[in-house]
């Protein structure tokens, strides 16, 4: 039997999972925490150590092995994948010099502005190919940030590194900048790199944007590649700390959103919702599809080495369904009791899902979530389901946008940990969206990490073969044809409402309050 390792890191915890090639069973799976460190006096902030990050690792790893009751020396290889675009800044030796700039720090929201201005005004390809707008989320922009914020600190530089390829060196035992692994999909979605234009943007343009960039592209070298590639090979000490044998493989690595796409069933011509802590939505296009305004980014080979991801996200998702849960004093699990008895609308109210900005395809961080249509009589579980509505309808957004592409959008997969465990919210999105939506029957949470290692380690033969013997199966949620018919008049409002509050389209708010009462009398 040959067994691999795939690790998931998400916002709050690393999960390693375990699995056998032969039988395509999980064998074990483990959860280990780490803690987000905040700062009261600036929502803006989020970092992360990563000595917590390998800590954890070491720890779910050990556990794994234990609840499988196997040998460790029996893993055949080991793959991960983490959030992004979290970035972690180095010296010489590949050693921190802060904590990670986590995926939903804010902090350089004025440098991505200013990449962003001087991108449009010179027309920079690479803008174009994510969407028309740099996110203060994306890699340059938390660099510029650091070397800003850390005068101090600016001579002991060396690069910075995505957590994906930065837990990958670490693994491996890497201590120069040039052997450090760059993923295509990191490097693709976050740092404006494609072969198309040589790389990165031209250097002259980023010292134009500030004089601190100087130099840095050189910085960013290192080996490109993208999965089953392998990067490295585990080094003694971190075998040792694992209790896994020296030497496995380990690939290239990834974004967790794109390698949870491939877990949960993901081919060509899918788009599959990583519904989470946020959402990322992967849609697997022919290579030859085009950029568009207001998606995150499209790359050639960042989920499969022979397609095009394309990318798009909600910046909170779970985080809007936990918030309203904590203000009303409730657990989430019993605010969601009876909500599947709602019919389309029922509240009358219509929640636009901006609480902690908007991604895609407005790209403003600067929105806050909206609830329009209140009443005496409402309450939590209201708020709730209109919040899940708002997901659902912002989610047809998204996909609109991205069929623009160029895409023929074939399946729906609703993908991550809430869709396993919310019903009520996988039938909401099937009748707004007015399609099937698959959901994967057990968690797919590490599933591609598994996936990416039994190709690197040649258990499985190629990607395709290893998510028939590895992804779990779907259960289907079909849609409603009168579900549907009132999701697409309350679709108009929240478009309408969406585009007017978010981008200043002209919008008839005058019809909008009358309408949502209708809905709440169902008349």
């Amino acid at each position: 039997m040959t067994y691999v390792a795939g690790a998931d890191f998400g916002t709050l915890s690393v999960r390693v999972t375990l699995m056998e090639c032969d039988s395509g069973q999980t064998v074990a799976s483990v959860a280990e925490s780490y803690p987000l460190h905040r700062d009261p006096a600036d929502p803006l902030i989020a970092r992360q150590s990563h000595a917590d990050h390998m800590a954890a690792l070491v720890r779910a790893t050990r556990a794994a092995i234990t609840a499988a009751g196997i040998d460790g020396n029996d893993v055949a290889a080991f793959a991960a994948d983490t959030t992004g675009s979290s970035v972690v800044i180095v010296d010489e030796a590949l050693q921190p010099l802060a904590d990670y700039y986590l995926w939903a720090d804010h902090s350089a929201h004025a440098e991505a502005k200013e990449i962003t201005a001087l991108a449009r005004e010179e027309g920079l390809p690479a803008l174009d190919w994510c969407g028309g707008t740099y996110s203060h989320e994306w890699g340059y922009a938390k660099l510029l940030h650091f070397l800003r914020h850390n005068p101090d600190k600016r001579d002991r530089v060396a690069t910075a590194l995505e957590h994906c390829d930065m837990v990958t060196a670490t693994l491996s035992g890497l201590r120069a900048v040039a052997d450090v692994p760059r993923s295509v999909c990191a490097m693709g979605h976050k740092w404006m790199w494609n072969p198309e234009w040589g790389g990165y943007p031209a250097q002259d343009f980023l010292s134009r944007v500030d004089p601190l960039l100087d130099g840095i592209n050189e910085k960013l070298q290192g080996r490109f590649g993208r999965a089953p590639e392998i990067a490295g090979h585990l080094a003694p000490e971190w075998a040792s700390r694992m209790g896994l044998k020296p030497g496995i493989p380990i690939p290239f690595g990834a974004f967790d959103a794109h390698w949870d796409a491939l877990g949960s069933g993901g081919q060509m011509g899918d788009v599959v919702n990583v519904v989470g802590t946020s959402t990322c939505f992967i849609a697997i296009a022919p290579a030859d599809v085009r950029p568009v305004p207001g998606i995150c980014g499209v790359v050639p080979g960042s989920v499969t080495p022979d397609s095009a991801g394309i990318e798009a996200g909600q910046s909170a998702t779970g985080d809007i369904f936990e918030a309203i849960a904590r203000r009303a004093g409730r657990d989430l699990p019993d605010l969601m009791q009876g909500l599947d008895s709602y019919r389309p609308g029922q509240t009358g109210l219509l929640r636009l899902p901006w609480d902690n900005g908007d991604r895609t395809v407005l790209v403003r961080s600067d929105l806050g979530g909206i609830t329009l249509g209140w009443d005496l009589g409402h309450g939590a579980e209201d708020e709730l389901h209109a919040a899940i509505e708002g997901m659902a309808m912002h989610t047809r957004i998204v996909h609109e946008r991205m069929a623009t592409c160029g895409m023929a959008i074939d399946r729906v997969i609703n993908g991550g940990g809430i869709p396993q465990k919310n019903d009520v919210l996988n039938q909401v999105y099937a009748d707004v969206l007015n399609r099937p939506v698959l959901v994967p029957q057990s968690s797919p949470t590490g599933v591609g990490s598994c996936i990416m290692a039994s190709v690197a380690c040649g258990a499985l033969p190629d990607i395709a073969t290893a998510q028939t013997r590895l992804a779990p199966q779907a259960r289907v949620f079909t849609p409603r044809p009168a579900a549907v018919a009132a999701y697409d008049e309350l679709f108009d409002l929240f478009r309408d409402v969406y585009m007017g509050f978010g981008a200043g389209a002209p919008v008839e708010l005058g019809r909008v309050m009358p309408r949502l009462r209708a809905f709440r009398l169902g008349t």
